[in-house]
């Protein structure tokens, strides 16, 4: 065990004024029917995954008991463990380990089993209750004008000195490209869609490069060039931008995030650009005038399935005649997609406020009904995205002090590992998927 990960076993003190959903206390007989319902019903599952479960200091269970190469759950504080999981489902199973009642030295590997079958973890019966016993977003976090500026500031406004403990020297904050082996073929109507795999397990020194890597696809993607106009929807820290400026390209770049922008602007002055890139703290929905290349960065998953139809509608009303749009999105199964568009997760709650993934089926749909556009070009690529999450969450752990200083808890920190293996163990599984997207006029339109 690393000594990071050591720390990370041992139960957090909990601030209750910070974490007030942690230590909040349910009736003790509801409590202990629910531990019961879920602890039934989690080690049914377990035992036909290929995990091991630890309970306290009883024997080890699990469909893969006697196999010890498979991942480990340590459950340190069963029944509290079970009352979560029990009271809040997913989210408690979240809660419990931001809690430390459980812990497992291969967080990543376990939570890819869970992420491998996450269409049947629940028994079938107990889906179609589904609607009865998932949380509902609380209104207050649809991704209305009113509410997208806080919702965002939950996530990205956290401080750009802790991203900056585990983000490398671009601060890309999305998936990187590295170097890989590509496959091409067609879907429907002609659509090029090309999947890459790495070709080797990165190391940090090659995260910046393929950081860059993967901008310059999207603006080569966008045909920018010199003398281009440039719409960027969702800044980041300002690498796009500094990119496409470089390329001669004038940019208007939106954000909500007030330290992005701040930061952003600093990062583009010392680049020299200042003068050809603007950036706005602005909604999406605002934005006025005519560019040649419309660009966004894992941008369309903060938008909400509500407004996706206004999001392209934007886009399309934005669009010189002749351009492109190049769009790079974390996509999940339709089917899946479908079955959880209304249910609160422990990523909603804790990460991305308003948050949802869209299939790439949603993408198409959506521009075919709304807009003149259609997607032209894909390209798959989230073994990419698996890796950058490893880095990340190497560099985070070995930063733990420096997250410290800045004021962030034991709780945090173990929040922000699970976030980061949690998404890693979607993208290793192949529950979820990671696109850059090209988007043209349809000839005629």
């Amino acid at each position: 065990m690393t000594t990071a990960a050591a720390r990370l076993s041992t139960r957090p003190v909990i601030d209750a004024s910070r974490w007030p959903d942690l230590t909040a206390r349910r009736a003790k007989a509801r409590r202990a029917v629910e531990g019961a319902v879920a602890r039934r019903i989690f080690l049914s599952v377990a035992r036909r995954l290929p995990v091991r479960i630890q309970l306290g200091r009883e024997a080890i269970v699990g469909g893969a008991a006697t196999d010890p190469q498979a991942p480990l759950m340590v459950l340190d504080r069963p029944d509290a463990f079970f009352a979560a999981l029990g009271a809040g489902g997913l989210i408690g199973f979240g809660e419990s380990y931001m809690a430390g009642d459980w812990h497992a030295d291969d967080l990543g590997g376990l939570l890819e089993v869970f992420a491998a079958q996450m269409g049947t973890l629940i028994p079938e019966p107990l889906q179609k209750l589904r609607a009865f016993y998932v949380a509902r977003a609380p209104r207050t976090e649809r991704n209305t004008t009113q509410n997208t500026r806080s919702n965002i500031a939950r996530h990205y406004d956290l401080s750009n000195d802790m991203f900056a403990t585990f983000l490398d020297a671009t601060l890309s904050y999305s998936s990187a490209l590295f170097t890989g082996d590509e496959q091409s073929g067609h879907a429907v109507a002609g659509e090029s869609v090309t999947t890459s795999t790495p070709r080797l397990a990165p190391t940090w020194d090659q995260l910046a490069d393929a950081q860059r890597r993967k901008v310059d696809r999207m603006l080569d993607s966008a045909g920018v060039a010199q003398g281009s106009r440039v719409l960027e929807i969702g800044t980041g820290w300002g690498e796009l931008a500094i990119r496409a400026a470089a390329r001669g390209a004038t940019v208007l770049s939106v954000t909500l995030s007030s330290e992005q922008q701040a930061l952003a602007r600093e990062r583009i002055a010392a680049a020299g650009y200042s003068d050809a890139v603007s950036v706005e703290l602005l909604d999406y929905r605002l934005v006025e005038g005519e560019f040649d290349a419309v660009v966004s960065v894992e941008m369309i998953e903060a938008v909400g399935h509500q407004y996706w139809a206004e999001y392209f509608r934007k886009i399309d009303s934005v669009l010189a005649p002749g351009g492109k749009v190049a769009i790079q999105a974390i996509t999940m199964p339709h089917d899946r997609m479908v079955a959880t568009k209304y249910t609160y997760t422990w990523i909603n709650k804790y990460i991305f406020p308003g948050g949802f993934l869209p299939s790439t089926e949603a993408i198409v749909d959506v521009n075919r009904d709304h807009t003149t556009l259609h997607v032209s070009e894909r390209l798959s690529f989230g073994q990419h995205y698996a890796e950058t999450l490893r880095l990340w969450d190497e560099r985070f752990l070995s930063s733990l002090d420096r997250v410290r200083t800045l004021g962030f808890d034991e709780v945090f920190d173990r929040m922000w590992h699970f976030y980061l293996e949690y998404s890693r163990a979607g993208f290793r599984s192949g529950y979820l998927d990671v696109q850059q997207l090209v988007l043209e006029r349809e000839q005629g339109r």
